[in-house]
């Protein structure tokens, strides 16, 4: 018997084609989605495959121009442009059916009257998705037309003027809205927000023209703003799930917020029955222990179960307010506390805010405890121990100093402090 290995008999070219192109046999609606993946540029080259493969790009829904998807080498802004324009132009004059997605973030594109065009173009079909991002220059003034997309469900916009006509009644299927670095007036930012009634999610970050946040959103579930305002307020929000806030100044040097008694905290939560995720950036908090601070809310938020909040440890209002929230959510799970290092100013009396017998209450739900930025303080030290001493069932905290010197002095401190929890561990992190 040889021992030699036969070898199979060589395929037949049309075996081989048909093997290596069974991508080709796939159902139409699947290749679409194939291109749709891919960026722009090398979706139309699919052309050059084969006879089948031509044009096939042509009915894509998605369409992204972004850097990835349209390379320029050149330096000249002018050439860029022209290139970027002629690119756009032909493929959207080729395409041969529905867009639903439409997405312009070109690094190198300016606010140019084209994109006025192509606006237009997409508000004659069925566009769901309208993404406009413009990198460079001055902010684009957004045309009329685009109030008039009839199907949009997702508009996300960056440095963008927007100026609807007094005609628009809004998006009525909009569910995602996102405007960055853009403006627009009070009155057009309330009726818009209130009259688009399926808003889900809500995104608002740089924004100017509008001071007043004044939120009427029924369906809202997710809402995230970062920037200079001097109020919020929220009206039929009683959905609301997750909320990120963040107020860019500080508003104990802002006598245009701090008018009144009324409690900002109180008025925050009446309108939150069901937040699930809390997120307080920058000088929120600040701002919500304006006016008389409670012990704790009327109503216990027993829906939160994340808190993270940046706190002033040296600021008495500050640390009233966190002491609010934290004793009124009784089935919080996890917290996160970001210290503010470069506020060294005291302000009223906080040695013994957090070692007081009268703030003792139960976190029967807390598991995870991170404190970041802390340098050692009395206060701080008296919240790691408020938090120790009340979490029956923590499992982990972390502890995270703002230098390393710091660090070492924190450990041998945090070893002595009782804990509620038999299997809670500390640990330290250094930067």
């Amino acid at each position: 018997m040889s021992n030699v290995m036969q070898r199979e008999p060589p395929k037949f070219p049309c075996e081989i084609d048909t093997e290596l192109d069974r991508i080709s046999s796939l159902p139409g609606h699947v290749l679409g989605q194939i291109l749709s993946l891919l960026p722009i540029r090398d979706a139309v080259r699919t052309s050059a495959l084969k006879r089948k493969w031509r044009y096939k790009w042509s009915q894509i829904p998605h369409i992204v121009f972004d850097s990835q998807g349209i390379s320029i080498s050149s330096q000249d802004q002018t050439t860029i442009k022209n290139k970027l324009v002629n690119i756009i132009d032909h493929i959207l004059l080729l395409h041969n059916g529905p867009i639903y997605k439409f997405k312009l973030s070109h690094c190198d594109l300016l606010g140019v009257s084209d994109i006025d065009r192509w606006i237009l173009h997409l508000s004659r079909g069925s566009t769901k998705e309208f993404v406009l991002e413009i990198w460079k220059g001055q902010q684009y003034k957004l045309p009329s037309c685009l109030f008039s997309f009839k199907n949009l469900v997702y508009l996300e916009l960056f440095n963008c003027l927007l100026k609807p006509p007094l005609a628009f009644k809004g998006f009525r299927n909009l569910k995602n809205l996102d405007l960055q670095h853009v403006t627009l007036a009070q009155e057009v930012f309330e009726k818009l927000i209130s009259s688009c009634a399926m808003l889900e999610r809500l995104t608002l970050i740089n924004f100017d023209g509008f001071t007043h946040l004044n939120i009427n959103a029924p369906n809202l579930q997710f809402f995230d703003v970062e920037g200079l305002f001097d109020d919020v307020s929220f009206e039929n929000t009683f959905v609301l799930a997750l909320v990120s806030i963040g107020l860019y100044v500080n508003v104990k040097n802002d006598q245009n917020v701090s008018y009144g008694s009324s409690s900002k905290l109180l008025r925050f939560f009446v309108n939150l029955p069901h937040v699930r995720r809390l997120e307080i950036q920058s000088y929120f908090l600040k701002y919500l222990a304006i006016g008389k601070v409670p012990s704790k809310l009327p109503k216990p938020c027993i829906d939160l179960n994340y808190l993270s909040i940046r706190l002033n440890f040296n600021d008495y209002e500050e640390n009233s307010a966190a002491l609010c929230l934290l004793r009124s959510c009784p089935n919080l799970q996890e917290i996160e506390i970001l210290a503010h290092p470069e506020e060294q100013a005291v302000v009223g009396p906080v040695s013994d805010f957090w070692d007081d017998d009268h703030w003792k209450c139960l976190f029967g739900q807390l598991r995870l405890v991170k404190i970041v930025g802390i340098s050692g303080i009395r206060s701080e030290l008296d919240c790691i121990k408020f938090l120790l001493s009340n979490s029956p069932v923590l499992e982990k905290m972390t502890i995270k100093p703002v230098s390393k010197e710091e660090g070492w002095e924190l450990v041998k401190q945090l070893l002595h402090l009782r804990r509620a929890s038999i299997q809670a561990e500390v640990f330290h992190l250094e930067l």
